[in-house]
């Protein structure tokens, strides 16, 4: 079935703050090769941004590439069709002058160290997370948009740019995972009336669901069944914290991507505020995702009490130094944010 034609929305604008100011980047870049930079371990909405805001540029007549500390995972594969995709050392060894867009990123050390050493300055960054301070020249940062995909359909709607199939399905999916298949606080009216304008624009629901959610390995469903034993209640049963323990990916034959979707298995017991993953390294280091449906315990903040950050109701970190007693502190950590809730009705700061 052809997809349904484009219609014009029953929104003026739906970027109107930020939409001039993008039109006025792309004309900044003019004449220059553009690196589309995401963050390290790519998710839905890392890789739709990339593909969408490169691809969009290319039909302007930018030469584009995408750029990733790690390689696009195994369930977006279907996204990067004809897609120009480089790891950090094959982007070290090409010597183009190109200007670099963030996308997706929290902060500017969340694309790697090493990409955060090639482009110092970068020329723009746009991104949807409550942490994001600015640290390009250009910031278009939303936090109350679900994805960043959702920012970048939205600008190109404003602005009139061509939205085509493989555009739209990248810029479908990442609404898709990072709402949560739209179940998240975050999903909004906006968000439902750009994703109804990506169809008409040729994303297919099906195809998206099937890649990210019907296509399980027998390892990943071992590592969820580590996860699941591993659950411990905390804080009176408002926190639930999993444990992967190092070498477990290499006893199941799985990936950190495999990860996803686990700490929501967590964070979705009745009575739990805040799911927590605690993934173990052999080196020593932790990481951590946390989920919670009540933006009021504001995750960004305690993540950024351990160097991390992200939104409200979901944030992360890795922590390379004093790992040993991690859980403990984070723990204590959660305690004083619920309390001070419940005091003041606000988090502690």
């Amino acid at each position: 079935m052809p997809p349904c034609p484009p219609r014009k929305p029953d929104v003026e604008k739906f970027y109107p703050e930020f939409s001039a100011r993008f039109a006025q980047l792309v004309t900044g870049l003019a004449g220059r090769p553009v690196a589309v930079v995401g963050h390290a371990r790519p998710d839905g909405d890392c890789i739709g941004s990339q593909i969408a805001l490169a691809r969009v540029l290319q039909t302007l007549g930018f030469e584009t590439v995408c750029v990733n500390a790690d390689a696009v995972p195994r369930r977006l594969q279907f996204l990067v069709t004809g897609m120009r995709f480089l790891r950090t050392d094959e982007l070290l060894l090409d010597h183009t002058d190109y200007a670099a867009v963030f996308v997706d990123c929290a902060d500017h050390e969340r694309a790697g160290e090493r990409l955060k050493a090639q482009f110092p300055a970068p020329v723009a960054c746009i991104d949807h997370h409550l942490s994001n301070v600015g640290f390009a020249d250009c910031n278009l940062v939303d936090s109350g948009s679900a994805a960043t995909c959702e920012i970048l359909a939205g600008l190109f709607f404003d602005n009139g740019l061509t939205v085509d199939a493989q555009t739209a399905q990248g810029l479908y999916t990442g609404i898709l995972t990072d709402t949560g298949q739209f179940r998240f606080t975050s999903t909004s009216r906006r968000t439902f009336l750009l994703a109804a304008e990506l169809m008409a624009r040729g994303a297919q629901p099906t195809e998206a669901g099937f890649e990210l959610y019907e296509r399980e390995t027998t390892g990943k469903l071992q590592l969820l069944q580590r996860f699941l034993s591993s659950l411990r209640m905390e804080c009176d049963g408002r926190v639930c914290i999993g444990t992967l323990s190092g070498g477990i990916f290499a006893e199941t034959g799985t990936s950190a991507e495999d990860t996803e979707g686990l700490v929501d298995y967590a964070r979705c017991i009745d009575g739990v505020d805040v799911g927590v993953l605690i993934e173990e390294r052999a080196d020593g280091t932790v990481k951590a995702s946390l989920r919670s449906r009540n933006p009021i315990f504001r995750l960004d903040q305690i993540a950024g009490k351990f160097n991390g950050g992200g939104h409200a109701c979901a944030a992360g970190l890795n922590l390379k130094q004093g790992a040993h007693d991690f859980r403990e502190r984070l723990v204590a950590a959660l305690a004083r944010q619920f309390a001070a809730i419940e005091v003041s009705g606000n988090p502690a700061s």
